[in-house]
This record gives C-alpha cells, structure tokens and sequence, in this order.
C-alpha cells in the first residue's frame, strides 16, 4: 500500500503510531514548532523529560484545534532519574507537564543504569500502563544485550526501539533482533543532522528534484523504519512532510544501504554498548 502523512503502523500494545513523527530535542521555540508540524500534517511528536519541553508540546496540542486522540506523543525518562519510585513519581509529573491524560508512548531514554535500575524502570513502567497512565512502553538506545535483558526478565518486549539510524550508521544487528521480536524501529538523527553532502545522497536528491532531507526521510520510510526529523524552520518542517509523491528506486535503497559504517557512521551518543 502506498505510504501517505497518514500512515501508521500497528504496535504490539495494540494501539496505532503514525510513522513520521517530529522531534523536538533541542528546540527552544518547542510551541511554535509543534504548530508548525501540525499544520505540516504530523500527528506524532517525539519528546522527553531531559528535553524539558513537555509543557509546550502540550499546549501545542490544545492549541491546535485537532483533537487530542489524532495525536501521538513519546516522552522518556532518562538514566539519572531510573529506578522504580522515580519512574512512577516521573510518569505523573510528564502527565502533569503535558497536560495530558495518558501518554501514547514513554520510553527508557537510555540504559546507562545498569541491569538492576533498569529492569526496575522497565516495571514501574508496565505498571504505570496497566494504570491507564501510558497505552505502549518502549526503550530507546537499547542494544541486543538490553534487550534480552527484559526477555530473560519474562517481562513483556517493548513495542518500540528508537535508535541512531541513517544510512552511515545502520545498526542491523539492533534492527534484525527487533525485527524478530516484532519491535518497531524509530529512528533519531535520521537526516545525519545536516551532513548530507555524501554524493550518493546529493545525486539520488538531484535524479527526483528533491533535498537531501527528503531522501535520508524517503529511504527511512522505504526500509520500515519510524523517523523523527526535527526542524524549527518552517519551510523545513514543511519539506520534511512533503515525502509522497515521490519513491526511491530499488537501485537507489541499495546505493543508500551501501554507505553503511557501522559504529563509525554514528553523529550522536548512541549509547547501544553501555554496560
């Protein structure tokens, strides 16, 4: 089926995520932005705690007229405040911060804690589910071995793994176990933040009249992964939607897929081999 602004995707928790979503890491004008996305057509926003933009994604959402079920919105709680308690006591503050009733997904920011405080986190984090507070729990710069972690712990998988993932740095390792163990890949950095001058990208980009961006964004769709670009210039957040009218060619993926570097090709923390 073609892919459209509307396109979701089902998650193993039952519920339904669009599948490009706007990040707003680093973004100090977050209510605008979000605005903008909206106006875009975006209905998934991708924040957190450490970002400490929950209350003006929020109130983007009021703002915007749309009803709050159309929307889809991540946050998670990062390493420093993991733990049991925290997590749960976390999970009420972003529900306050947004404004929100429920959060659609919250994720594990990282797995910087350790096997104990994780696993901990993971918990208050399924429970904070079956109390209606969060419809989907997922993880983010988890590796295989954080992964099995939650296995070995008989706790239910996560619906989703949100990774560093662009052609440089394709983690396939990650991507086949999550694949196998249907858990959705969203990927972070997915227009290399801006290092798109490779000239495999700006040729494709030339051969459809497209930016570079929309490539990076077209390749992401195209191989089943959920990226999360993110922009405070309108004209950019407007382009970053504009991926439909518009395929790469099996020649042109395999072009892509053959950038790959491995660890190497990383641009960010992609904490995936922490202890």
């Amino acid at each position: 089926m073609a892919l459209t602004i509307e396109s979701r995707i089902e998650l193993v928790s039952g519920y339904t995520m669009p599948l490009l979503g706007f990040g707003v890491y680093q973004n100090y004008n977050t209510r605008s932005s979000v605005l903008e996305a909206f106006r875009a057509g975006f209905r998934h926003v991708d924040s957190a705690q450490a970002y400490r933009n929950e209350p003006e994604v929020g109130e983007a959402v009021r703002d915007s007229g749309i009803d709050r079920s159309e929307f889809f919105i991540t946050t998670k709680c990062i390493s420093k405040n993991h733990g049991y308690e925290s997590t749960l006591k976390g999970v009420d503050e972003s529900l306050a911060k947004f404004g929100f009733e429920y959060i659609d997904l919250f994720l594990i920011h990282d797995p910087y804690s350790g096997t104990e405080q994780r696993l901990a986190t993971y918990r208050a984090l399924q429970d904070a589910r079956r109390a209606g507070k969060i419809r989907t729990v997922g993880v983010s710069n988890y590796g295989i071995k954080h992964l099995e972690e939650i296995a070995n712990a008989k706790y239910d998988m996560p619906a989703v793994n949100q990774i560093e993932l662009h052609p440089l740095c394709q983690q396939r390792p990650i991507v086949d176990y999550c694949r196998e163990h249907s858990i959705i890949v969203q990927a972070y950095c997915p227009i290399i933040r801006g290092k798109m001058d490779h000239p495999i990208i700006q040729t494709i980009a030339q051969n459809h009249g497209r930016d570079a961006a929309q490539v990076l964004l077209r390749w992401s769709l195209q191989k089943g992964f959920v990226p999360l670009p993110k922009s405070t210039t309108p004209e950019r957040i407007r382009s970053n939607a504009q991926l439909y009218d518009f395929e790469l060619e099996p020649e042109e993926m395999a072009q892509l897929d053959g950038l790959d570097r491995g660890k190497e090709g990383s641009i960010s923390w992609n904490p995936v081999d922490a202890p």
